[in-house]
């Protein structure tokens, strides 16, 4: 009986010793300092569509910290900007992208998180414009907003950045959604939709050039139509987040250049990361932008990663990195 019950002890002790070696799983408690090429932690990043700029983007990202930390990052398709908002709120994810006039909106509990404010996300840095592209082709006559009026017309989804900047633009130029037969698609359905004649144009807010965008001009003539001046002024006066913007000739060839607006791209994280941890994975992916394969990747820089963040909070692990490279006092 003495060593049955010697027996037990030891084996309870070599359980409790097996369940805290397995442990530690947690990327809210690491500090990306461990040892060893297993790299048990993960980190999800969230990025948006297939057909969009996130996703790709975060591909890169998610490579650069696999390789960089004792940490593997995976990455997933998601909803976008408003989605992955919500996501991090839940604890569903760790890192992921959104536009800046959507982080702030969320931030503050406005707009279409009026009733679901998000309390648990910090900056981590912007990365480069998104354009407020309108998508359309040579044969569908469209050459200004004012001629998508009873056009079907894809705004994106309902409460996604793509569709907030469209309502946006039609509302500066005296239209509303009910003014145009919309249509709630993703980037790829959106082109798509518009490749086999089932909608006219889209709303597609991403970086430039867009991968969707780019398959349809492919076998298409597209057409990127322009923001007259005045309604560009309008726009950034009542809606400060925008930016002035160029999308140069020769993109989705193109024969001219297209003015219109932009927002920014960011990258926020769940507060309760690891301060060290947000650290290596800022200066790994600020210190490594000749890695990322998507144009982009030039345009990433730690000099402009605090521009057009506003009122967004950086994490401290940031913060940390952004003033030993001096661009935060």
């Amino acid at each position: 009986m003495k060593m049955s019950k010697s027996l037990f002890v030891v084996m309870l002790l070599a359980l409790i010793m097996i369940i805290s070696a397995c442990g530690g799983n947690d990327a809210t408690s690491g500090s990306g300092g461990g040892s060893g090429d297993s790299k048990p932690k993960t980190l999800r990043i969230l990025t948006g569509g297939t057909g969009g700029t996130y996703y790709p983007l975060g591909g890169s990202f998610g490579d650069i910290i696999t390789d960089s930390t004792d940490y593997k990052a995976t990455v997933q398709s998601s909803g976008a900007s408003v989605e992955n908002m919500q996501t991090l709120k839940s604890g569903d994810a760790e890192i992921a992208f959104s536009q800046t006039d959507i982080a702030t909106y969320a931030l503050k509990g406005e707009s279409m998180f009026k009733d679901n404010k998000i309390d648990n996300v910090l900056g981590l840095g912007t990365l480069y414009n998104e354009t407020v592209q309108l998508i359309t082709t040579e044969k569908s006559g469209i050459k200004s907003v004012a001629d998508l009026k009873g056009k079907k017309v894809s705004v994106g989804a309902i409460g996604s950045g793509a569709y907030l900047n469209a309502t946006q633009v039609l509302e500066v130029h005296g239209l509303t959604v009910d003014d145009i037969q919309a249509q709630n698609l993703s980037f790829d359905e959106s082109t798509d939709g518009i490749q086999g004649g089932s909608i006219d144009a889209a709303f597609v807010t991403a970086g430039t050039p867009t991968a969707a965008v780019e398959t349809l001009s492919a076998q298409n003539e597209v057409v990127v139509v322009p923001l007259e001046a005045d309604k560009v002024k309008e726009l950034i006066e009542k809606y400060p987040f925008y930016s002035e913007e160029v999308i140069p000739s020769g993109t989705y060839k193109i024969g001219e250049d297209v003015h219109t607006v932009a927002v920014k791209a960011m990258l926020v994280v769940q507060d309760e990361l690891d301060e060290n941890l947000v650290y290596d994975i800022t200066k790994s992916i600020f210190e490594n932008t000749d890695k990322i394969a998507h144009a982009k990747g030039k345009l990433i820089k730690a000099d402009t990663a605090l521009e057009g963040i506003g009122d967004l909070k950086l994490h401290p692990g940031a913060e940390k990195y952004f003033k030993e490279k001096g661009v935060l006092k």
